[in-house]
């Protein structure tokens, strides 16, 4: 009777296996065309074997449709010449004025404590820079080329430091 018990749980323990690694092997090649990916290359010249691993493919969702666009109006040259604004789409949420105002009104203050703070550190780094000779120290005396590369890097960052500035300045000239 022990037999028995012991062949029928290897039966049984070779079944699940080979059941759960079927779906894994049934699997047929994929071919990569262009941008798409199938297992029917259907004649065409441009697919290659995908190899190293499955593909997984997760569908997305269809885009919402457009609302029907109204007839287009002809344009005069004022209106050509006006600046054109951005506006949110029809399906936006509106918010009041006043707590839009609030919110203006926080985004100038980050944005001009922001810059405050790019000022000050860029009033720094010209100061520590001395016009292109900054005082050497540590091993520099004795290695010029790692003076050099210091020196390199400042100049970086105070081009990045002022690339950040003129940003800020834009984002402030933007909400004004």
């Amino acid at each position: 009777m022990k037999p028995l018990l012991l062949t029928s749980c290897l039966c049984l323990a070779a079944g699940l296996l080979a059941g759960a690694a079927a779906p894994a092997s049934a699997q047929d090649r994929i071919y990569r065309c262009g941008n798409e990916y199938t297992n029917q290359i259907k004649g065409r010249s441009d697919c290659k074997l995908v190899e190293g691993g499955n593909v997984t493919v997760v569908r997305g969702t269809a885009p919402a449709a457009a609302p029907a666009a109204p007839a287009p109006t002809p344009v005069t040259r004022s209106a050509a010449a006006a600046p054109r604004t951005a506006s949110a789409p029809p399906s936006a949420p509106r918010i009041d004025t006043p707590e839009q105002r609030a919110r203006d009104s926080d985004a100038k203050a980050i944005l001009e404590q922001e810059l405050r703070r790019a000022e000050a550190k860029q009033a720094e780094l010209v100061k520590e820079y001395n016009n292109g000779e900054p005082d050497k120290i540590g091993g520099e005396a004795r290695n010029y080329q790692k003076y050099l590369d210091r020196v390199a890097e400042m100049k970086a960052s105070i081009a990045r430091n002022q690339s950040d500035i003129d940003g800020l300045k834009r984002e402030l000239s933007r909400l004004r």
